[in-house]
């Protein structure tokens, strides 16, 4: 018998199994892939760390998650600053004086700042849908360049279909400040998300290629508690229904070049271009090996954003009313299941940073752990 059984090796089941063992208890750890890590898992491939399922850029306000998380790796300076490709204009992201010196030549905020209050103008009224909404906050020039393709193809649905509530804000600066998150803390683990991980979870017995739910009652009787941190709807077997995810899919090259696009991060804003962005992984770590040395080959991910089916990758949750609804009423059959806690982003629902994770693990393991 163990005192905890979590499934899931992602930041989450990893901080809350760390957390666990601190506390003198006995945990399992039992994941599907044949991998730790979840989504954050990163493999070194000609001595780059390939973030497998995408970009993982840490970033937070907060000095205590900062404090934690940096117990288990170091961190090094990388800044994530994205740059925009539309049809072969370049533009920083986010919006700021470069963008708006590229856009229409402005050179003072203030000329910038009455550009797009000009344009903002456009928009009487309460915001209908997304394109409304972004038009009223950015004006209609950088709406149509470097968010209307981009966020289409990231919904697979039309601007002015999706609802207005997607972007709330979208960051301004009149500044020339190229910072995407400016976040007080910021970078990447040296040597990799997955070596994080490892250290999360020294100690701890992890098992993988165990499907859970295709074991879930021999499994369950193995432990005091549960914690879950896969899709709250396949805990139940769906029979509330389907959740509805965005999912990605990922096409990714060794390149024997030493530098394909200058930029850990390019954005294709053009509804034409049918990937979302290119990573180029290298630049995370400044294009140098661990002992500082300039790598001769790089390697590149393009990803492509498309609707999720069972078998696919869940990515983000489609937080609209229907689907909220219905998480919802999920969310009264986990309350009334005494043994199992449900966390993280798919276990909960609910797309969160890397550092909100870190604190609902936290918090959880506080409130649970006794």
């Amino acid at each position: 018998m163990y005192d905890y059984l979590v499934v899931g090796s992602g930041l989450y089941g990893a901080i809350f199994a760390h957390e666990a063992k601190e506390h003198g208890k006995s945990v399992l750890v039992v994941d599907k892939r044949p991998n730790i890590a979840g989504n954050i898992y990163t493999e070194n491939i000609e001595g780059i760390n390939v973030h497998k399922y995408g970009a993982h850029i840490f970033h937070t306000n907060s000095k205590k998650v900062w404090d934690y998380i940096t117990q288990f790796a170091e961190f090094n300076r990388f800044t994530n600053s994205p740059v925009a490709n539309y049809k072969g204009e370049l533009y920083s992201l986010p919006f700021n004086m470069y963008t708006f010196n590229k856009m229409w030549g402005v050179v003072t905020p203030e000329e910038a700042a009455a550009k797009i209050e000009e344009q903002r103008k456009e928009i009487i009224g309460e915001p209908q849908n997304l394109e409304e909404q972004a038009i009223s906050l950015v004006g209609r020039d950088i709406y149509e360049k470097l968010i209307k393709g981009y966020t289409e193809k990231q919904w697979g649905r039309d601007c002015k279909e999706l609802p207005a509530f997607i972007i709330k804000r979208l960051p301004v600066r009149l500044t020339f400040d190229n910072n995407y998150f400016n976040a007080l803390y910021q970078g990447i683990p040296v040597g990799g998300y997955t070596k994080m991980v490892e250290n999360l979870l020294k100690g701890i017995e992890v098992r993988l290629n165990i499907d859970y739910l295709e074991k879930k009652q021999e499994l369950e009787a193995m432990a005091e508690k549960v914690i879950y941190t896969g899709p709250i709807d396949a805990y139940f077997d769906y029979k509330l229904g389907t959740l509805e995810y965005r999912s990605v899919r990922f096409e990714t090259e060794l390149l024997d070049m030493p530098n394909f696009q200058g930029n850990a991060a390019v954005n294709y804003t053009d509804r034409e271009t049918p990937w979302t962005r290119i990573i180029e992984h290298k630049w995370f770590e400044f294009g140098k090996d661990e002992y500082g040395n300039d790598l001769p080959k790089t390697i590149i991910s393009r990803e492509y954003s498309s609707e999720w089916k069972p078998g696919d990758e869940p990515y983000y949750p489609v937080n609209d009313e229907k689907n909220s609804k219905l998480y919802a009423e999920y969310k009264k059959l986990a309350d009334a299941d005494k043994k199992v806690i449900f966390g993280g982003r798919l276990g909960e629902y609910k797309y969160y940073d890397m550092d909100q994770v870190i604190l609902m693990a936290l918090d959880s393991a506080e409130a649970n752990i006794k």
